[in-house]
């Protein structure tokens, strides 16, 4: 029987996805096809999707994007043998979007059945659990520490050092808390691992827990992903049945659970001790800090609190060994890092590399440069609280020192593109708008700060005194980079002072410098 596969990850299903996946499962009923109909997750190549791909003697053929009520018309064109056809991409791993990749986290997603435990393991899952369960919590987590491995999800923080935390913490009961709360402008690697490989996270958890003796997780995932929370739920029930999860890890002593806990969508939800006070049933605000998660995190007790992806890489480490993972990348950032390009960009979606490459080499050669043709002016990298960088700073290596040399962040990796027309004030004002309306409230700073800043650089928009206003939008920065609880309020000078450093000229009520029609 022949296999065709229609993504279900979100990128898909918001062009019709699931209206093609029907059209295709009455065909087969109505023609009696020899064909089984896969649901899979995303390739990442988010400007082909809905991307479908036949299984051939000659191995997977792509054709994309499909658009509803082409089926039929595909189906008559012989493209279930891998015919050609004007939309036929061919082989994934030959595109050079895709050839280029070093799919590690990645390396299952879009080619598996995300809720098949069967298909996971076959692509190698469990491995990195069983090898974990054999070799002890020390070993392990020595292991995850050797390899390098830093939190994916923005500060860089060494992986391993925060489990040892854990671990040595005296605590009645332990906690894995997985950080799904993905809100950055320009970013969905998160979300693309929970809905085309779900028991790769499920996975990570549970060496988490073997490490640190934690018996309980919980997936802390925004509202705003439906699919993600329904793929999550039913591959946890999976692996529960199957023994992966449960009083008896895969038939060892260990005990490990996981439950989906599903946010309102609040912002500062996903720094970790806001996501705590959420996770608990309070109202989300960001904690003072001592005490650390890891001595006193959920429900006061030790609490490994790891993005999505930084939990997901482990599987690999520990199946693969740590060298393997070392080898690649810079400096201290090692492994590879999912890099995730959208905005103005040509060849927007999920691209996995090594630490190293620089920011043009991403955004021209990968992305493509702009999708409306026009010169680059500006990326922002690290979401809505990451610094805007020129088109002369894309010399700039991936790689968290080489950003921090240059006020910059790499965040959860999101880079979001901007062509010449875009107005760098009006985005030094949103910087603020979005702060002063996500803050929890909790400190003057950042409270105060966000309102103020948006007030005055209103003022300058409006012609108001710009050389004096400007120099109190900086003391206001220093004043909420330094004086605030957490990254929220921290961060949000990066891409005002960006806006303002690299691109004053639309600062001071001079002609924005655009190119001609």
């Amino acid at each position: 029987m022949t296999k065709l596969f229609i993504p279900l990850d979100s990128f898909a299903v918001a062009c019709g996805a699931d209206t093609i996946a029907e059209e295709f499962k009455r065909l087969v009923a109505d023609r009696k096809l020899s064909i089984e109909i896969v649901r899979n997750g995303s390739r990442g190549m988010a400007w082909l999707e809905p991307m479908i791909e036949v299984e051939t003697p000659d191995g997977r053929i792509a054709y994309g994007p499909i658009e509803p009520g082409e089926a039929e018309t595909l189906v008559d064109a012989g493209v279930l043998s891998g015919a050609g056809h004007e939309k036929r991409i061919g082989k994934v791993e030959e595109h050079p979007f895709f050839r280029a990749q070093t799919r590690h986290t990645f390396k299952r997603c879009g080619i598996t059945d995300p809720l098949s435990l069967d298909d996971y393991k076959a692509h190698g899952g469990l491995k990195g659990l069983e090898r974990a369960i054999g070799i002890g919590a020390e070993t392990v987590i020595a292991e995850v520490t050797d390899s390098g491995l830093r939190g994916r999800g923005g500060a860089g923080f060494p992986t391993g050092i925060k489990w040892k935390t854990v671990a040595e913490a005296k605590g009645a009961r332990k906690y894995i808390v997985a950080n799904a709360d993905e809100g950055d402008s320009g970013t969905f690697a998160d979300r693309m691992i929970m809905e085309g490989d779900p028991y790769c996270l499920i996975e990570g958890m549970a060496i988490a827990g073997v490490a640190t003796g934690a018996t309980k997780g919980y997936i802390y995932l925004r509202s705003e992903y439906p699919v993600a929370i329904d793929v999550m739920r039913e591959a946890i029930s999976r692996a529960h049945q199957a023994g992966v999860l449960g009083a008896s890890v895969l038939g060892s002593a260990h005990v490990f659970d996981i439950e989906v806990r599903v946010g309102a969508g609040a912002y500062v939800c996903g720094e970790e001790t806001s996501l705590l006070d959420s996770l608990e049933g309070k109202r989300g605000q960001v904690r003072f800090k001592p005490p650390l998660p890891a001595i006193q995190g959920l429900f006061g007790m030790p609490t490994v609190i790891n993005n999505v992806i930084t939990l997901a890489s482990t599987p690999e480490i520990l199946s693969a060994g740590a060298a393997a993972y070392k080898d690649m990348g810079m400096g201290r950032s090692r492994g590879t890092i999912p890099i995730q390009l959208g905005g103005n960009v040509r060849h927007g979606g999920l691209f996995e590399a090594p630490f190293g490459m620089t920011l043009g080499e991403i955004v021209n050669e990968i992305g493509g440069g702009t999708a409306s043709g026009r010169p680059v002016r500006a990326v922002q990298v690290g979401g809505p609280l990451g610094a805007y960088f020129p088109v002369s700073l894309f010399d700039t290596p991936f790689d968290y020192e080489a950003f921090a040399a240059k006020d910059g962040l790499i965040g959860h990796a999101g880079i979001v593109v901007f062509d010449d027309t875009v107005d760098m004030m009006a985005q030094a004002k949103f910087a603020f708008e979005f702060c002063a309306i996500e803050s929890c409230g909790k400190c003057t700073p950042c409270r105060v700060g966000a309102v103020r800043g948006y007030e005055t650089v209103k003022k300058i928009i409006d012609g108001e005194h710009p050389a004096e206003n400007l120099v109190l939008v900086e003391d206001l920065c220093n004043t909420m980079k330094f004086g605030s609880l957490c990254a929220l309020g921290g961060f949000t000078p990066y891409p005002v002072m960006s806006a303002i450093r690299h691109f004053p000229e639309d600062f001071h009520g001079e002609p924005m410098r655009v190119a001609a029609e």
